[in-house]
């Protein structure tokens, strides 16, 4: 009788282990929203790390997380650095492209509550008066994320986190000032 739960129990773990090893070595999720508002207002929102406190999803999740912001005040080379709660973890973003109004790209390095690096990308897409963004993530997933993302689905945990985000960037950036249609004219007369 043991040794037919020893087989059997072979047989799971074998199992297991190559459904895991099936799985994709790469994860990417993304989300876009068409927001009222020019390409360069809303690129400004996230060029900018200290802009990101009126949107960022995480920031609601823990509203006592450490942050601390390094290097160039906004662009390439700004460092944004967290410490949080069990939901948000600790870790740490690095603007590394921006090209204004059409792409951001940073660098994610997380090490609590796990160890793992991804790129984040925000793409611009002026369309009339209004701008799609485009905020994704890539990652690579070893033999452990691979597991884990048999039970959790990546696309629906930070998806989700996304949508909120990106919402409340819209909130932000079409609550904004706007530019006065009769700015020009109002110009020329002085």
């Amino acid at each position: 009788m043991l040794e037919i739960i020893l087989i059997v129990f072979a047989v799971v773990v074998i199992v297991f282990v190559v459904v895991v090893a099936m799985q994709p070595s790469e994860f990417r999720v993304a989300r876009s929203a068409n927001i009222s508002g020019s390409a360069p207002a809303v690129f400004a929102q996230v060029n900018d790390f200290h802009k990101w406190e009126a949107w960022n999803p995480w920031g609601k999740i823990d509203p006592a997380m450490k942050q601390i912001y390094e290097g160039a005040a906004a662009g390439i080379g700004a460092i944004y650095t967290w410490v949080g709660n069990n939901e948000v973890g600790e870790g740490r973003m690095t603007l590394t492209e921006s090209r204004p109004s059409d792409l951001i790209r940073i660098r994610l390095e997380f090490l609590k509550p796990f160890h793992g690096t991804s790129l984040a990308e925000f793409t611009f897409k002026p369309e009339g008066d209004r701008t799609v963004v485009t905020w994704s993530m890539t990652g690579q997933n070893n033999f452990m994320a691979k597991a884990v993302h048999l039970f959790m689905d990546m696309d629906k945990m930070i998806g989700g986190n996304f949508e909120k985000g990106l919402a409340q960037m819209k909130a932000v950036v079409e609550a904004g000032p706007k530019p006065r249609a009769d700015a020009g004219a109002a110009l020329r007369k002085e």
